[in-house]
């Protein structure tokens, strides 16, 4: 195991340098693509403070070079970015899969965007798509997530998975349209218990010696998602309409007839409205999600509609200190019909679900020191998980990262509580050339 490890890391440090080496010979010979040439290499490691038998004492241990890349073209656009990783961690790193994004190649982005007329341009390819106005929660951005990239503290970027899309962009005068196809349900990287153990609806905790699969849905053009939204400022505020068909983007149906969990069928239509009020910056979000599989909620295997609704207030409270709180509820549709049908002995969900958060963040020494804290609680569900972290920039290219992930929570079948044996402690290093 220590050969193969030693071998892992000069491999994937040899990598990292000659990612390094390219992007600084491409400056350094002003090729036609040079400007828009970047990247970073970074090291990463962390440790759990909180004993977890189905987990390595180890949160992370890693090495990641990224290459970003855009090139001009006089038709189109071409985008390339993608991640060499090395993580010690991981069960087999020679095997890579670009869904759940495992090994030691992650594309994170390879794309062309045509404009055919003035009004339009279209994005084909993999890409990241987000909209929406929530910060760290999301109503209507049915775009897929890595939760466990989250939750084991690599950087935010990380938190956006990407998508096998094409986005058709439209901007006339009265409105603005953008249409996502997305040819192949693209889930989130969900929890599994591989990374980041959890509590689940069997009474038991999943962890790397349990891990749980589900079933996917993988049938191009017959499993695919379809998104839009029409958006449009007036005045000081930005509206948008949204509109989604596809499937919940992690595994909360369960398959009675296959024995494992699967993603059950979605329709969600939203609306948000962002801008200036109050000396800052007010959102509000909705969102109705239309359980297509059990819109009378009868089914306990199927996880009933839902309303949810999201509102938020930002603005600097002192110079370089600024402040973001946020409101969240997921009211279930059909409560009664969901609690007559649960199995015996199973912990029912509050009917509403309320979420607040709470982000500071202050930057010091001409903001070269950023601390930042973002805080979930639940009164519902009375639990919570805290984000703090601090980053230091050395130079124009170095830079550092301490963060924390903290779980706590009364019971363990809720939200965060189900995670609280995940708690860790991470450190990285970077180079950005």
């Amino acid at each position: 195991m220590r050969d193969r490890s030693m071998r892992g890391l000069r491999l994937a440090r040899a990598l990292a340098l000659a990612l390094v080496a390219a992007g600084s010979v491409a400056y350094a010979l002003e090729l036609p693509w040079g400007e828009e040439l970047h990247g970073f290499v970074e090291g990463r490691g962390g440790v759990r403070t909180r004993n977890d038998p189905g987990e390595s004492e180890r949160s992370l241990t890693e090495l990641r070079a990224q290459l970003d890349s855009l090139n001009h073209f006089e038709l189109f656009q071409l985008q390339f970015r993608g991640d060499l990783v090395y993580d010690e961690l991981a069960h087999d790193i020679g095997k890579v899969d670009l869904e759940r994004g495992q090994g030691f190649f992650d594309l994170r982005e390879l794309n062309v965007v045509f404009f055919p007329v003035d009004w339009a341009d279209v994005k084909v390819g993999r890409q990241i798509l987000t909209w929406g106005t929530g910060d760290l929660l999301f109503i209507n951005d049915l775009f897929p997530k890595d939760w466990n990239s989250f939750l084991l503290g690599r950087e935010e970027q990380y938190l956006k998975a990407p998508s096998d899309a094409i986005l058709a962009s439209f901007f006339p005068s009265f409105v603005n349209i953008d249409l996502v196809y997305v040819p192949r349900f693209d889930a989130d990287r969900y929890i599994d218990g591989e990374r980041v153990s959890f509590y689940d609806m069997n009474g038991r905790y999943v962890g790397d010696d349990s891990v749980m699969r589900a079933g996917r849905r993988d049938d191009w053009f017959k499993d695919d998602e379809i998104a839009a939204r029409l958006y449009r400022r007036f005045s000081e505020y930005e509206t948008a309409l949204y509109l989604y068909h596809g499937f919940w983007k992690s595994p909360v149906g369960y398959d009675v007839s296959d024995n494992r969990p699967y993603f059950p069928e979605l329709n969600v239509v939203g609306a948000s409205v962002k801008g200036a009020a109050a000396g800052g910056i007010v959102n509000f979000e909705t969102g109705y999600y239309d359980s297509a599989e059990d819109r009378g909620g009868r089914d306990p295997y199927i996880p009933n509609s839902e309303l949810r609704l999201l509102t938020g207030y930002q603005r600097e409270l002192a110079q370089e200190l600024t402040a973001g709180v946020q409101y969240y509820v997921e009211w279930m549709m059909d409560y009664n019909d969901y609690t007559a049908t649960l199995p015996p002995d199973s912990a029912a969900r509050d009917e509403l679900r309320h979420v607040v958060t709470l982000r500071l963040t202050q930057m010091l020494m001409s903001q070269n020191l950023i601390l930042d804290l973002f805080t979930f609680f639940s009164p519902s569900d009375r639990d919570a998980y805290i984000r703090p972290g601090a980053t230091y920039k050395i130079s124009d290219n170095w830079s550092t990262n301490l963060n924390g992930n903290f779980f706590f929570g009364e019971r363990d079948y809720t939200f965060f509580g189900r995670l609280r044996r995940n708690n860790s402690v991470n450190f990285s290093v970077r180079y950005n050339f």
